[in-house]
């Protein structure tokens, strides 16, 4: 596809630059030929005057040296024969055939006539004798004088379009191809067994969504894997309870041979079925780590955990809002983890703010990292610190605080505070531009580059501060 794009390009820039620069130089070479002419019927211009007035040799001569604006010998001025007894008199040089000379004061008006090195004007006069010719020399040089710099530089703007277009379409064509090759890559090593794989959102709109969807069947096959591994588990553990009663039941048989065959047979059920457990065990726990590897696409979490939360919301009369989610946003954590952390944050609002408080999630998705915004209108809390530490009950959070025994772990944002660490990300509380509290759940896209970027994570932090202060003055 690149290679194609490439040739497109050059083809039609090519085509181009033929259809505008060939006319283009004709048009340039017909110009300097008009201007060479141009230049001699000026020049036989001036010596006009001096035939009306006078035809001697002398004072013609001297018109002939001063209207010389280049190399001397180029003008020429044949005087006709004056009286019965006169002779034609030659001025300056002559180049022109005499016949060429004749046909030009017969016919009363300019010709130009083919000479060795280049060509003649002839350029009629009326005098008293007749009619005198001005013969001016136009050497070839002077018909081609700029062409060929014109012409190189015709062809290096033609040269610099084609370059140009070749390294347009080659970048088009890469940003096309790269999202296609990694998509393809992404499926072979999906197809070798590499679960983890995720390919980045990017490139052109049909490229992003298949990448899109590559990820979706992705996180589907791994779920798909998980029940799987989890159903077997489960089975062989269900296969326990009648084995215990078999293996029962085989020592009670005596010490036949019968019934030592029916000893090793349980015996190596058993063995088969502790096997069975273990393999589940350990690829479930693969499969987990290939989910966590690959992340999930937070702003499709966002959207399912606000449709469970969305009926309890409307019974108590709560205004929900929800920014930010409507495109795919991907973060390095597990699907199920961040729906703990969303459900803690989310309970929390409902758990310490009174039936009708409005709240809103926000995320964010930044360059380094994406920032999940959960805002109440609530009473606020009263000691941010001591909400993100283990084992806080609440106390302070906006208008029901929480106390002991009622209910609260205090584990929930503990839980959100691991998932943001677990990146190289934090967790901050503050004030919501709605009034009440603000958790901000950053989650750190690459750990390295959040741990050398703190100064950029900073500067964003900032400017969200900013744009939730401009919003709140300007809602007010």
């Amino acid at each position: 596809m690149r290679w194609a794009l490439v040739k497109v390009a050059l083809a039609v820039t090519a085509m181009v630059v033929v259809a505008f620069a060939v006319p283009l130089g004709l048009v340039v070479k017909e110009l300097a030929r008009d201007r060479a002419y141009s230049n001699a019927e000026r020049q036989a211009a001036t010596i006009g005057p001096v035939l009306a007035i006078t035809t001697d040799r002398t004072q013609l001569e001297r018109a002939v040296a001063s209207a010389e604006t280049g190399p001397g010998g180029r003008i020429g001025v044949h005087v006709p024969a004056s009286g019965k007894n006169g002779r034609p008199a030659e001025i300056g040089s002559r180049r022109a055939a005499q016949r060429d000379v004749e046909a030009a004061a017969k016919l009363g008006r300019a010709s130009i006539s083919p000479v060795t090195g280049g060509s003649s004007l002839l350029q009629p006069t009326a005098v008293a004798s007749g009619i005198a010719v001005v013969e001016v020399f136009v050497p070839d040089k002077a018909l081609t004088n700029g062409v060929t710099t014109s012409w190189v530089v015709l062809a290096g703007v033609g040269l610099a379009l084609i370059i140009g277009s070749v390294a347009v379409a080659d970048r088009l064509g890469t940003r096309m191809v790269r999202p296609a090759k990694r998509l393809a890559g992404a499926a072979h090593d999906l197809g070798q067994g590499k679960l983890g794989v995720r390919v980045p959102e990017d490139g052109p709109k049909e490229l992003r969504s298949a990448a899109s969807a590559f990820n979706a069947m992705a996180d589907q096959v791994v779920q798909l894997l998980a029940n799987e591994r989890e159903l077997a588990a489960d089975l062989s553990h269900r296969l326990r309870t009648p084995l215990t009663v078999l293996r029962l039941n085989a020592a009670s048989l005596g010490d036949t041979s019968a019934a030592e065959q029916t000893r090793a047979a349980v015996e190596q059920l058993e063995r088969e079925v502790d096997q069975i457990i273990r393999t589940a065990r350990e690829q479930k726990a693969q499969t987990r780590q290939a989910a966590a590897a690959a992340g999930c696409d937070a702003a499709e979490v966002i959207r399912e955990r606000m449709g469970f939360w969305s009926a309890l919301a409307e019974d108590e009369g709560r205004t929900v809002r929800i920014a930010g989610a409507d495109r795919p946003v991907r973060v390095p954590v597990a699907r199920p983890e961040l729906a703990a952390a969303l459900d803690a944050m989310l309970g929390n609002v409902f758990r310490h703010t009174p039936e009708g408080t409005a709240f809103a999630v926000d995320v964010h998705n930044a360059q380094e990292a994406v920032i999940v915004l959960v805002s109440d209108a609530g009473g606020g809390i009263a000691d941010p610190d001591a909400a993100l530490r283990r084992g806080w009950s609440g106390g302070g959070w906006g208008y029901r605080p929480a106390v002991a025994g009622g209910g609260s772990t205090g584990l929930g944002l503990d839980i959100v505070r691991r998932l943001a660490e677990s990146t190289g990300g934090d967790v901050r509380i503050g004030r919501s531009v709605l009034g009440g509290t603000e958790v901000r759940v950053w989650l750190a896209l690459d750990d390295r580059r959040a741990r050398a970027g703190t100064r950029r994570g900073h500067r964003l932090r900032r400017t969200l501060g900013g744009r939730r202060r401009r919003t709140a003055r300007t809602g007010s």
